[in-house]
């Protein structure tokens, strides 16, 4: 995605939850852009070294509430943070390693997401639950920790 289109979604959702898109957040956004996949408070720290640890984690906090942040929450004290898919438009799922805490994206093939679609909405039409989006997680042990 366009790093321009990107701050100019972003500052529409900041805005409509009637923040300002400062300097600080814009960093923000510009690591979470260049990496790779998730990345901790520290990662974001490193790439992006005139910010203060303070001001990521405030800064996190306000980009995860008005949506522009997720959130992967691992066994460890070090959460991890990517943007939303509906700002880069990438589908995509987590496997978690439960010893080290590593975070990796992989997507599944096409039928199979729409096998997991259907399923959810059979549960949503049992449990009169509206599902908006599904997120899977899977947990275990990495390559490196096995």
């Amino acid at each position: 995605m366009n790093l321009d289109l990107l701050n100019d979604d972003v500052a529409a959702l900041l805005r409509s939850g009637d923040h300002r898109y400062t300097t600080g957040r814009r960093r923000v956004v510009s690591a979470l852009h260049g990496s790779d996949g998730p990345v901790t408070i520290l990662d974001i720290l490193q790439l992006e070294a005139s910010l203060a640890q303070s001001s990521v984690y405030r800064n996190l906090a306000i980009l995860e509430e008005v949506g522009a942040v997720t959130r992967i929450v691992t066994h460890d004290d070090h959460a991890r943070f990517e943007l939303t898919e509906a700002l880069t438009d990438h589908h995509h799922h987590h496997l978690i390693c439960t010893t080290c805490g590593s975070v990796s994206d992989f997507e599944l093939a096409p039928d199979t997401e729409l096998t997991l679609n259907q399923a959810f909405a059979q549960v949503s039409r049992l449990t009169d639950f509206t599902v908006d989006s599904h997120r899977l997680d899977l947990l275990g042990t990495c390559v490196s920790c096995a």
